[in-house]
């Protein structure tokens, strides 16, 4: 077999591989073969046809011909169905291990016709079927389990139709470079250290406290927002956040050597409880574990960061 041979058969099972950008379905990424119902029919047809020629039947003839003009037909429509088809994956959210993931695929439909009766979906999992006007397009989440952290890419997609009337089956197989980080699942039988140490705030009341409130500023990212002031924006003064000041502010840094000997990812997953409860405590904290050493901060990036740095111990990105 030659070597274009046996690429054609690869990918006639598996498509052309991960790609990056918008995937438009040419003519040689669609594969059309005949359902069972097809064959069936197609059969059908045969016996027919030889009782015509037995009994030289004209009637017989017509209806056969016409039959096999409807079956031709139908191969054109199914096939002209997915052609031409444009898609794209989004980013996915991060989630922790044991819940689904959600990638989201955005199919358009750039032709002048209907696309009816599309389906898509990973392979041996019930697909979602939608139909597309003309120029029109709609996102598709399609959800996979998660028992492991890490980086999860997305697997192979099959896209396909048996539109008009189920006598063929035509499919395309897409692979997308995309991936979802799935962070350590949160538990743990400890409760959040209390805090080793309260640093001096050089400026009094002006520093960086939680006891009484001081005054405003501009929004920076990475601010908590619980300190967001909201009736601000709402009276459009834009977005500020709170000061508080006071002679002392709490932090709080998260150390793997405070775990007690357990399991890896047992000791992750208490981490991973630990920094839940520092941002939802609206502690200032940081994050130091074999290989990665985050100072303390604050906010949703900084969540997000020391959460990262959790679910990637260990892999390779």
């Amino acid at each position: 077999m030659s070597l274009s041979a046996r690429l054609n058969l690869a990918r006639f099972f598996t498509g052309e591989g991960p790609e990056s950008g918008t995937i438009t379905l040419t003519q040689r990424r669609i594969y059309i073969l005949p359902t069972q119902t097809g064959v069936s029919f197609g059969m059908i047809l045969l016996a027919m046809f030889l009782a015509a020629v037995n009994y030289n039947n004209s009637l017989a003839y017509l209806l056969v011909f016409l039959l096999t003009s409807v079956v031709i037909i139908s191969i054109l429509h199914c096939f002209r169905n997915l052609q031409g088809l444009q898609l794209r994956s989004g980013t996915p959210q991060a989630v922790f291990a044991g819940e689904p993931l959600k990638f989201p695929v955005h199919l358009y439909n750039p032709s002048p016709r209907q696309r009816l009766a599309i389906k898509l979906g990973w392979p041996k999992q019930e697909p979602q079927r939608l139909d597309l006007q003309p120029r029109e397009g709609k996102w598709i989440y399609l959800d996979a389990p998660t028992t492991t952290r890490g980086r999860h890419p997305m697997e192979r997609i099959t896209l396909y139709t048996r539109f008009p009337l189920g006598l063929f089956h035509a499919w395309s197989h897409l692979q997308f470079e995309a991936s979802a980080l799935v962070y350590p699942q949160p538990s743990g039988q400890h409760r959040l250290p209390d805090v080793p140490f309260q640093q001096q705030g050089g400026e009094g009341d002006r520093g960086r406290g939680s006891d009484d409130f001081v005054g405003q500023r501009p929004y920076h990212p990475g601010d908590s927002l619980h300190h967001l002031n909201w009736k601000a924006l709402a009276r459009e003064r834009g977005l500020l956040t709170k000061q508080f000041g006071g002679d002392r502010s709490d932090e709080l840094k998260l150390d793997w050597q405070m775990v007690e000997a357990q399991p890896v990812e047992s000791k992750l997953s208490q981490l991973c409880y630990w920094v839940m409860q520092a941002e939802q405590n609206h502690l200032r904290y940081g994050l130091e574990i074999p290989g990665s050493q985050i100072p303390v901060g604050q906010g949703q990036q900084h969540y997000e960061r020391c959460l990262s740095a959790l679910a990637l111990y260990g892999k390779n990105g």
